[in-house]
């Protein structure tokens, strides 16, 4: 069970390396947005913007929001909305933002990976997998969510 942030930390590495992911994030739900409880390869600036995410902002805010994944093609050039300016400091260009349900079916966190290079557009079996991964997430950090 995972207990602390450089558990979940150890979590998120695993999870990247699983889906060849170069960057990432957990951010936990906290009151109407998400507050980051790990990350891996975020710069300080953008770890310092994204400390707490609220509803309906940025790919973190807007997976909270929809309750569906939320992906970008490419971060870098993304002029959709749905990435904020801060993320494009990250070293990656496509990126998905996976919401992660509790067992009542209510969004307790939201799972970021960032990938090297370009997507046209992640299948639903990978969003499908990455979204059973992330879920299994919840089976591991029951003193995090508390």
């Amino acid at each position: 069970m995972i207990t602390d942030e450089t558990e979940m930390e150890s979590w998120l590495r695993e999870f990247l390396g699983t889906y060849s992911g170069v960057a990432g994030s957990v951010h936990v739900r906290q009151g109407d947005g998400v507050a980051l409880a790990a990350a891996v390869n975020l710069p300080p600036k953008v770890r310092e913007v994204t400390a707490f995410v609220p509803r309906g902002k940025g790919m973190a805010g807007l997976a909270l929001e929809r309750g569906v994944a939320v992906q970008s093609c490419n971060i870098q050039t993304d002029d959709s909305g749905v990435v904020r300016p801060g993320a494009r400091a990250v070293n990656a260009q496509a990126a998905v933002a996976i919401p992660v349900r509790d067992e009542n079916g209510d969004v307790a966190a939201i799972v970021g990976i960032a990938f090297a290079g370009e997507r046209a557009e992640f299948l639903d079996a990978e969003l499908q997998s990455m979204e059973n991964h992330a879920r299994a997430l919840l089976d591991r950090v029951q003193g995090v969510f508390q």
